[in-house]
Parts: C-alpha cells; structure tokens; sequence
C-alpha cells in the first residue's frame, strides 16, 4: 500500500517532475518543481488551497516523480506529459488542430492556398491557428479574390485554362503562362498579407503598378490598383495602436465565479492584426498567474511561429524558465513581460477588458439566472450544478423516474438519466423519488468520476412538499440533508410552472428570466420521464403480442415490425403478404394472424 506520508520524506530536493494518480492509477495532474520536496509537500499540508487544490488532492491515491538535470528540462517533460495523457486538473487547452489554419505549399512548383486543421511538417508555411473558422474562409476568400493564384487542389497540366482564367482569377500556371518567379511575388506578398506586414505590401504593389503603367500595361496596372485598395480597406479594420513593439502577443485574463477568459492580441508591424479567446470554466478558483504559466506551455507548444515578446498582466513564477524553453522553440530570443507603465501597460489592460467583456457576455444572462436564484432562496453558493426528478407511470405500471440536469446554467441533456423503479409496487411517487435520489447519490458517492459526476449544488423536485420531503430524506442516508438545498416546482391549475416552494409551504417570487429557466428544467425533466416510460410501454406491449407467439424469435420479430412497421398492421396483413417475410412459411403466418385477432 502508498504510504503518502512516508513517500513525501523519501523525495529529493531536486528539480523534476510530480505526477499525481488516483486510486485506478489514472494521472490526474502534472506538475514540475525545482525542489520535488518542497513543491509536493505543499499539497498535503493544511495551508490556504483552492478548492480545486482540494478536490485534487482528496482524489490522490498515489504519485511519482522524476528527477531532472534542471528546471528547463523539467518543463519540456511536464509539457509533453500534460500533452500525452491530459490530465484533469491541468490547465488544458483544446488541439490545436480541431482550428484551421491557412497553408501555402511553398514547396511545390506553384504554391496552392488552403484552410487545413491539420500541421504536418512538410516544409508548408502555416498561419494561424483561427479560433474562429469564419475568420479563415474570409481571409482566404480575399486572397483567392484579389490575387491571381491558382485554386485547384490537385496540381496538373491541362490541355486548357479553366474558367478561373478566363475570369482574371488565376494566371493558369497549369498552362506554363506564368513563370514560378512571377507567379511567386504573389506568394510572397500573400504571406506579408498574413504576417501582417500591410506597408511593405503597399510599396511593392505601388512598384509593379508604376513599371506596368510605364510598359503601357493599364489593364494590368489596374488591377494592382484595385487590389491595394483592397488591402487598405483590410487594413484599415485592423486596429492600429500607439505601441511601439512590432511582433508581440498580449496575453489578458479575467475570471469570474462561472468560468476563465483568456484573450490574446496578435500585435504584428504595429498593428493589432488578430485576436483569440479560451474559456475555461473548471480553473476558475485558481490563481491568475498560474493559469496564465499553464496557458503559455499549452498555448506554445505546437506553434510554429514566436512573437518577440509576450506581455501579461500577472508576474508568472516561472517566467525564466519559460523564456528559456520558448527561445529553444523559436531558435531565438522570447521574452515575457509585465509592463507596469506607459502604452505597454495600457494594451495589457486592453487585453483584460476585452477578456472581461468577452466573458460576461458569454455568461451574464447564466450568471444572472444562477445569482438571482441564489438570493432568491439564500443559497451559501452559487447553484452551477442543478438537479431535477420526475416520477412518471400510468395507474402503477412501468415506474420510471427521469433526471435533468443544469450544468452553470444550461441544460445538459447529455447528462440527463432515466431509471427504472426497482423497489415500489404500485402507485407511490414520493417514495419512488426516495429510490431514485437515493440511488443517484450512492453512484457520486462510490465513483466520482462515473457517468453521474459530481454531487449537485441544488435539487429541484418536480412537485411539492411530499416530493421535496422524500428527496431530504435520501440526502439523509448520505449525511447531505444540509450540504444539498432541496425545493419543489410547483404547478397552478394549468400544469404550469407557478413558483419554487420550500419544505414549509413558503413560495419564493421570481423574475420572468428565472420563471422561463426553471420551466425549461421542469418541462425537459418531465419530458425524460414520459418519453422513457412511453418507450417501455411499447416495448412491452410489441413483446406480449409477437414475442408469445411460438415460432417467432427477435429476428422474425423485427422482420415484421420493420416490414409493417405497426402491430395494428400485421394484424390486417394477409397471410400471403406474411409469408414474403423471410422465415415466415403459411403455417407461421396462420398462427401469427389466429393470435393478434
């Protein structure tokens, strides 16, 4: 058995690498240390931690570690751990390549332009990745409307141009009218477009047109012209900025208690050419600098291309360490920076406010909903994860219950449950819900990370106080009557939603917002319960009409049903139309139809 006490004494004060594994030897974290010792001990000691940091460490059965030469290579071996097994307590960002990138085939004879999710090392050059894929297509759409590249995939010669260049749209490369040097300052110039690099464009565009104008090639210099009017016009949405920096990315942060924004501006040749935002609503308890320090290592580690610098708003404690392993990466120099004055200082701050209000919009009208609803019913938390129950049967048979559930405010329905009651005969629905809440309860509670998840915050009864006294009573059994608030949805004369009701009758007012929430939790709730009862109803009454029949297996069963598609059917079907089912003989079908009438 791991003693974790007695590991703690035997770990060496030297850089390495911690991973930490719960009891079915999954890794749950990855973390590096300069003092393995030092850092590991922290966790186990009573300090001030996070409730993630608690969450994590309660699920902790056993850890292991290795010593590395130094904390730089301690980094790289974190990050390619954290990148191989994803560990749940990391911060951890989606694959790169589930976002498009544009790439350029520099190294055909005459480079294609396409969107790809997927970075190969090929020698093509790669821009991006597009947090949103409409961003993409629109810049390549420009590129592809401007400029007179070919557009076809699979590269061929051809016994004629296509309509592309008939329509101005390509130099027919395929044909041999261009040479790969002209038709590579096009390239060329596609590439500064993408690196930003606008003023350089604008020159050398300004240069054709006047040498075309001179060879008295108007139709030509035209089209140069239309194109860097184009250029100026997409130039002109970029922001411009005062800063002086011309290759950086600033990184801002914002939390709140629902989730994290990350936003990252994309400062190229003075100009903010791009930006991005991550969200991340499981890390919202930890610090700032270190989710910024996780950010970097995943955010970095598949790029292919370096800003000089990236500024934050937070010191990071390792930036040293990280400046060195992104300067290996880019083969030169990365610094990280905290600005604490001047224009630096003031586009950092730029970035957080944009991270705040790319946060709140995702989550004001969720963060509303769930406050009001904790000052409604004077909740001590926020209510991010919301359960509700349903009992559903017709005159006592086929009892089954439904579950749905509110994850921060929006409705989960890959989480909702059904269950089959196994333990009350007849019609009983207060003790129906103690079955069901008692056997929900008992799945978080042996297996955390099972299909239930985690306890919920609060429990909503599709009912009133006899649903909300038998749920209280299973949380009992647990010792949870007073960790999980319980109410009752309860309904008017129409069988709708009227108001939330506590154990002692009182009814709490709501806005219209919470009034419209709660419905929709009350409705889907109801809706799980009914479709699941529905479907086992039919599946036994299809059962007890065909399956009783001698000579009818699953097979021949569902011959007929897919056949007929209805009992209803079969029953009317002539004993000739019975037998063109295969395994059906004359004398089956006699005995199928004498049975169904």
């Amino acid at each position: 058995m791991f003693d974790i006490e007695a590991e703690i004494k035997k770990l060496p004060a030297k850089p390495g690498v911690y991973i930490m594994k719960n009891k079915e030897d999954e890794i749950i974290y990855v973390g590096k240390a300069i003092s393995l010792k030092k850092r590991v001990t922290q966790y186990f000691r009573k300090t001030n931690k996070t409730q993630r940091i608690i969450n994590m460490v309660s699920l902790i059965d056993h850890f292991e570690y290795i010593v590395c030469d130094n904390e730089a290579e301690a980094l790289i071996l974190e990050c390619n751990l954290i990148k191989e097994n994803r560990p749940k307590f990391n911060v951890l960002l989606k694959d790169d390549k589930t976002y498009p990138y544009i790439r350029i085939g520099m190294k055909e004879e005459y480079p294609s332009i396409y969107i790809t999710r997927r970075i190969v090392n090929d020698g093509a050059k790669y821009f991006g990745p597009y947090a949103n894929p409409g961003a993409a297509r629109e810049m390549l759409n420009f590129i592809k409307e401007k400029f007179q590249i070919r557009q076809c995939r699979n590269f061929k010669s051809k016994d004629r141009a296509c309509l592309n260049y008939h329509i101005k749209k390509c130099l027919a490369p395929c044909m041999k009218y261009v040479s790969r040097e002209e038709y590579m300052v096009q390239i060329n110039q596609i590439i500064m477009l993408l690196e930003g690099k606008t003023n350089k464009i604008m020159k050398e565009l300004e240069a054709e047109m006047n040498e075309a104008s001179k060879k008295l090639e108007y139709e030509k210099a035209a089209l140069i012209r239309d194109r860097m009017q184009s250029i100026e016009r997409i130039s002109a949405k970029q922001k411009v900025s005062n800063i002086s920096e011309n290759n950086i990315d600033v990184i801002g942060i914002y939390k709140n208690e629902l989730s994290v924004c990350v936003e990252i501006f994309y400062v190229r040749g003075s100009k903010m050419i791009d930006r991005e935002h991550y969200f991340f609503d499981e890390l919202k308890d930890m610090e700032k600098a270190e989710i910024l320090s996780g950010f970097i290592k995943q955010f970095y580690m598949n790029k292919l291309e370096f800003p000089n610098k990236i500024m934050l708003q937070e010191e990071i404690e390792d930036k040293d360490v990280l400046e060195q392993w992104l300067g290996q990466k880019a083969g030169r120099k990365v610094e990280i920076k905290t600005p604490q004055k001047g224009e630096k200082l003031r586009f950092v701050e730029m970035a957080e406010k944009n991270a705040q209000i790319t946060l709140e919009n995702k989550s004001k009208d969720k963060f509303e909903i769930l406050n009001e609803l904790k000052e409604v019913l004077n909740l001590e938390v926020l209510p991010h994860k919301i359960e509700t129950f349903d009992i559903s049967n017709i005159s006592g048979t086929n009892i089954v219950a439904g579950m749905c559930v509110a994850q921060d405010g929006i409705i989960k329905r890959n989480m909702n449950r059904r269950f089959k009651i196994k333990n009350v005969y007849g019609q009983d629905d207060p003790k129906c819900t103690e079955e069901v809440v008692t056997r929900r309860i008992k799945h978080s509670i042996e297996n955390p990370k099972g299909g239930f998840g985690t306890l919920p915050n609060l429990i909503l009864a599709d009912g009133g106080i006899t649903q909300i006294k038998a749920i209280k009573k299973a949380l009992k059994k647990y010792n949870l009557e007073k960790q999980i608030p319980v109410y009752g949805m309860v309904k008017d004369d129409k069988h709708s939603t009227r108001a939330l009701i506590d154990e002692n009758r009182k009814e709490f007012k709501i806005s219209e917002n919470l009034f419209f929430f709660i419905t929709n939790l009350q409705n889907e709730v109801h809706n799980t319960a009914i479709e699941y009862h529905r479907k086992l109803r039919e599946k036994q009454m299809t059962k007890s009409e065909l399956d009783e029949i001698e000579g009818i297996g699953d097979s021949k069963r569902n011959a007929l049903l897919n056949n007929f598609k209805t009992i209803e059917n079969i029953k009317n079907a002539s004993v000739e139309e019975l037998t063109k089912i295969k395994g059906i003989d004359k004398k089956l079908a006699e005995k199928i139809k004498q049975a169904l009438n």
